[in-house]
């Protein structure tokens, strides 16, 4: 039954590409193209997350909803071995049932596409269910694998040491056994330095700078509503906590996870699925404990099968949806460069548009995906402010990108932002001027080369 809910809800997603699932299926895209991720791909993150769409051959539609559906189902099974093993079937069925309801009736942009975040969630209860069965080597190895999904996976290194200290040595072992065959692949690929630029030092200035002017205010304003649309797992880990010994290990795998959540200062609703892991553990303990008192901690998960559960039939039949509006604009200029195309033809998009990439089926004419590292500005702010993370190295980049011939260059920004319109770079103004604007399509300007 869990399987058909996960399969029905992602299925009425098929035919929108949310944020997440934008830049790591481009990124696939390009692979298939013969690019090599890091050295002619840019791409900010680590590379098991766009290696992860070429299971499925990296499409669109059908095939990633499946996917997701999958994985999300996996992520449950592991939630259930988890908990049948620290108690009994009953607290096993219940994690499953948790987790699955929770990453069903959600904010879909968060809970559809599996994005980093939420893949790095089924190695993230790997790696502490294998620290709790005395199996450190695995555990590492997990959390090696959460690693190299997300930064974040560091943050599941520490709480599988918290349940098992005495086999933090092994667990050492396998992370660096897991590390290590990643860089080796890096290396081989020649994309290992590109790696530490893009992910690390761009992903350091990245979080070291946040676009609110009150993150604090805005971190405890979303935690609280986290809590809320998640009260029912709440209360029963709150019920299920009391009776746990040794607390430490519970405590400290939800101060671990609550730290993950805040790092960077943006408290964004995927960052919380670092925190589903131990409070659906407890959760589950604690719908088993409460008996005839469960009912109403049962109700409270109205609350967002309320909220959220109307948004699959507006993603079925609601073609005017005004949160898929990004999404709409990018298939509407996709298909009109796709009338304008010829075979061979490449592009470059201006902004942060990587789903275009996709819609169009054509390759990228460089190893930039996005305007971000062109223009030093995070695309989590791009769209209302210009202030620049970098300068020199995103100059240099557009050095880089001006001896490039694009068939179509698309500035998806600039309209939205007038301050970053791709004309106003003195490095890629005499770029600019060998194209001529073919046409405009909602906050898309098309332009196309002269030949």
């Amino acid at each position: 039954m869990l399987a058909a809910v996960l399969a029905a809800s992602r299925l009425c997603h098929t035919g929108i590409l949310w944020e997440g699932d934008t830049l790591p299926l481009a990124a696939a895209r390009q692979m298939l193209f013969g690019k090599a991720l890091f050295r002619d791909i840019w791409f900010d993150k680590p590379p098991l997350l766009p290696l992860s769409y070429l299971i499925f051959g990296a499409g669109a539609g059908l095939p990633l909803r499946l996917f997701d559906a999958a994985y999300c189902l996996l992520a449950c099974w592991i939630a259930w071995r988890f908990a049948r093993d620290l108690w009994s079937e009953r607290e096993g069925l219940w994690a499953a049932g948790l987790l699955g309801f929770f990453l069903t009736f959600d904010i879909p942009s968060a809970v559809v596409p599996v994005a980093s975040d939420l893949l790095m969630l089924a190695p993230h209860f790997a790696s502490v269910w294998m620290a709790y069965r005395r199996r450190p080597v695995w555990s590492g190895v997990m959390a090696g694998v959460a690693f190299w999904i997300s930064p974040k996976g560091l943050f599941a290194a520490a709480a599988s040491v918290l349940w098992y200290p005495a086999g933090a040595a092994w667990m050492a072992a396998g992370w660096l056994a897991t590390s290590a065959a990643a860089a080796v692949w890096l290396a081989a690929s020649g994309a290992l330095g590109a790696y530490w630029d893009q992910v690390w030092r761009w992903g350091r200035l990245y979080a070291g700078s946040t676009f609110l002017v009150s993150p604090l205010r805005n971190g405890i304003v979303r935690t609280v509503n986290w809590m809320g649309f998640h009260a029912a797992a709440v209360v029963a880990a709150c019920a299920g906590g009391r009776t746990e010994k040794p607390r430490l290990r519970w405590v400290g795998w939800l101060v671990l996870s609550l730290a993950g959540v805040a790092a960077g200062l943006r408290f964004f609703p995927r960052y919380y699925f670092l925190l589903l892991p131990p409070v659906v553990l407890l959760a589950a303990r604690g719908m088993a404990l409460l008996g005839r008192c469960r009912l109403p901690v049962i109700l409270l998960l109205l609350v967002p099968l309320v909220r959220f559960a109307p948004s699959y039939w507006t993603a079925l039949h609601d073609p005017a949806w005004r949160d898929i509006a990004m999404d709409r604009d990018s298939r509407a200029v996709a298909e009109f460069v796709r009338s304008q195309a010829n075979a061979g033809d490449t592009l470059f998009v201006w902004g942060y548009r990587p789903e275009i990439y996709v819609y169009t089926g054509m390759p990228a004419a460089t190893r930039f995906l996005d305007s971000q590292p062109l223009t030093g500005v995070p695309a989590d702010r791009h769209l209302t402010q210009s202030e620049p993370v970098e300068t020199v190295d995103s100059a240099r980049r557009r050095e880089e990108l001006s001896q490039s011939r694009p068939t179509f260059v698309l500035d998806a920004l600039g309209l939205l932002n007038p301050r970053l319109a791709i004309e106003n770079y003195g490095e890629l103004r005499e770029w600019i001027s060998r194209y001529r604007e073919s046409g405009r399509v909602g906050n898309c300007i098309v332009y196309r080369i002269v030949r």
